[in-house]
């Protein structure tokens, strides 16, 4: 690689994670609100996260509210990118723009509709509320993600599948669901990671008791600064960390086991050559 395209991406990627080099020393700061250097440090704002129930609690309302959103959003994205992949009708653009329509509409103006509607339905301060929204927001990335597996997809295992005597049901259970799992795998943390990153439409319509973390965040900070921000921020930061570690350790052992394997196939074809 070309020396300075890595030292622009050692650059880019110290920007994007400098943040986090104020924000954890923050959430150990001994002081009684956001500052930076600490004073001293402590452990009391993860203290606080953990057990005051005005964080508690939309910690557990963002995660149910996420896991929701997952659920709806691929019902909803699975059969919508295998008609726009796999089949041709009328209003196809036009269902395909209307799908990405959230990407281009700004958020604000997305939260006072749904505001203004799900008021009409005596959906706003309830989780379904929060739910649809939110899987609205989410389908278009997912159905991106989909649509272009479903465009690698080898079509031929299906058929043969078929030809064999499979139902419609049993290939994609056994054949498609397994091949594509990786893609829907993506597809629904997506779905969870805008969910649980949204705020504005959580605002309008989550109320104080289906109050999310990002919301409760952000009236944290507008009106005491409360420094268990800090901790919550560090907490999701750390939480993703543990996730993408999660993701990527398979990978991790099946290359240190291949490793691990050619070297003993390699001693053992030198010992047999040195015999």
């Amino acid at each position: 690689m070309n020396p300075f395209i890595r030292a622009l991406a050692l650059l880019i990627a110290f920007f994007v994670a400098a943040p986090m080099f104020i924000v954890i020393p923050m959430s150990f700061s001994s002081a009684a609100s956001l500052a930076f250097p600490p004073p001293g440090y402590t452990l009391a704002n993860y203290v606080n996260f953990f057990s005051d129930p005005n964080w508690t609690q939309p910690l557990v309302n963002s995660i149910v509210i996420g896991l929701g959103t997952v659920c709806v959003t691929l019902c909803l994205a699975i059969p919508a990118s295998f008609a726009l992949v796999r089949y041709i009708f009328v209003g196809r653009a036009l269902f395909n723009l209307l799908i990405m329509l959230p990407m281009i509409v700004p958020t604000i103006v997305m939260a006072l509709g749904y505001y203004m509607y799900f008021g009409q339905l005596r959906l706003v301060q309830s989780y379904l509320g929060v739910i649809l929204a939110h899987s609205c927001i989410a389908m278009p990335m997912s159905t991106l993600i989909l649509t272009a597996a479903l465009k690698g997809f080898d079509r031929s295992v299906e058929r043969a599948a078929m030809n064999l005597g499979a139902s419609p049901f049993t290939t994609f259970r056994l054949i498609t669901f397994p091949i594509l799992r990786p893609a829907f795998t993506v597809a629904g943390l997506f779905a969870f990671i805008a969910s649980f990153d949204e705020a504005v439409i959580a605002l309008f319509i989550s109320g104080r008791d289906k109050a999310t973390l990002p919301r409760q965040m952000f009236n944290a900070v507008r009106q005491e600064a409360d420094p268990t921000i800090s901790a919550a921020s560090s907490f999701l930061f750390l939480l993703v960390l543990a996730g993408i570690c999660i993701w990527l350790a398979p990978q991790f052992v099946r290359r240190a086991g291949a490793a691990s394997q050619a070297l003993e196939n390699g001693a053992t074809t030198t010992a047999a050559a040195a015999s």
